[in-house]
C-alpha cells in the first residue's frame, strides 16, 4: 500500500504495519489507522494517519527521556488491546515541537499504548497527578544527565 505522509513523503508500507485506534485519538475520533514511521538517527517517530495525509504527530519513547515515568495500564484497556504479555507493549508520548528541542514537550498524561503483536493502540488518558500534557524535554535532558 503507497502512503502519503505530511512531510511528502511517498512511502510504502505493509497492512501489517497499520496500528487500528478504536477509538481514534481524542480529538480525532474517526482517525482510526495509524503507521508508527521511525525518523532515522533519531529517538524519535511520526504517528502518520493511514486516511489523512495531513494528520501526523511527532512521538518517542518516554522511557528515553523520563526514567522515572510509570504507570499501570488498567485491565480495560489491556483487554481492548488483546495484551497478554508486557513484552508485546510499546509505549509512545505525543510530542509538541517547539523552535529548539529542549524547549519541546512530551505529553505523559496520555500515552499511546500499542500492542505491537495485534497491531492494536489506544491513547490512554492517566489519573496519576504526577503528569502533565506538558513536560519539557529539557527537564528531562538535565535529569537524564545526572545519573
Amino acid at each position: 500500500m503507497i502512503l502519503h505522509t505530511k512531510f511528502e513523503e511517498t512511502i510504502e508500507i505493509q497492512e501489517s504495519g497499520i496500528l487500528h485506534f478504536e477509538q481514534g485519538l481524542p480529538g480525532f475520533e474517526d482517525e482510526t489507522q495509524f503507521v508508527l514511521l521511525p525518523m532515522e538517527g533519531t529517538p524519535f517517530s511520526t504517528l502518520q494517519s493511514v486516511t489523512t495525509k495531513d494528520l501526523a504527530f511527532f512521538t518517542t519513547n518516554p522511557f528515553l527521556f523520563f526514567k522515572e515515568y510509570d504507570f499501570e495500564l488498567a485491565e480495560t484497556v489491556q483487554e481492548q488491546l488483546k495484551v497478554k504479555e508486557e513484552s508485546d507493549v510499546l509505549v509512545q508520548v505525543i510530542l509538541t515541537i517547539h523552535e529548539t528541542l529542549d524547549r519541546s514537550t512530551a505529553n505523559l498524561q496520555a500515552p499511546v499504548v500499542i500492542n505491537v503483536k495485534e497491531s492494536l493502540a489506544k491513547q490512554v488518558v492517566l489519573t496519576d497527578n504526577r503528569y502533565k500534557t506538558r513536560h519539557e524535554l529539557s527537564e528531562s535532558l538535565l535529569v537524564g544527565q545526572e545519573g
